[in-house]
């Protein structure tokens, strides 16, 4: 074998290396982006479970969980703790919205979240008050989206901040 015959065989078997090695790393990418969408879809799912236990096993926010938040006979501790709520909640979708868009998890992650706010929890007016605060910070994107899903064409809802829902918070 001369030199020029032995120099194109290292060449091609570099070649074939680094092909191999091409397809590997493009493997263990694939690999741990998979990995990284189960943990963004654990934690999503933690998160929610907690609360899920913590309501469960403290019977006096169960209580207060239960009450007609949209009646109006609420003091302004329960309006505050409603509040507080409404942004926790509102916060939790925001992340899953993100991370939906970005393809991290899967999107019924969003819907059952979004499920859930469909039952009522946006329709009080210390809610809609609280998306109002969020509003100006959001997207014009998720704006319309969130709204086209918890209020559908509720003119209502369009008549904007009520800075008496909730005590001591005032627009400027």
């Amino acid at each position: 074998m001369n030199t020029e015959t032995i120099i194109l065989i290292v060449q091609m078997v570099a070649a074939f290396g680094v092909v191999v090695s091409v397809i590997y790393l493009g493997v263990q990418i694939h690999q741990q982006n998979e990995i990284t969408k189960a943990q963004f879809g654990h934690s999503l799912t933690q998160r929610m479970y907690e609360r899920y236990f913590n309501t469960a096993k403290d019977k006096e926010f169960s209580e207060f969980l239960a009450k007609d938040w949209a009646k109006g006979d609420l003091d302004d501790a329960d309006k505050w703790r409603v509040a507080i709520f409404v942004n926790t909640v509102l916060v939790d979708i925001f992340d899953t919205y993100e991370k939906v868009q970005k393809g991290f998890v899967d999107e019924s992650h969003l819907k059952m979240r979004m499920h859930m706010l469909k039952l009522g929890t946006m329709k009080a007016p210390i809610a809609k008050t609280s998306w109002n605060y969020w509003k100006g910070i959001r997207s014009k994107e998720f704006i319309e989206w969130f709204e086209r899903e918890i209020y559908g064409e509720d003119v209502a809802f369009l008549e904007g901040y009520q800075e008496d829902v909730i005590p001591n918070v005032r627009r400027k």
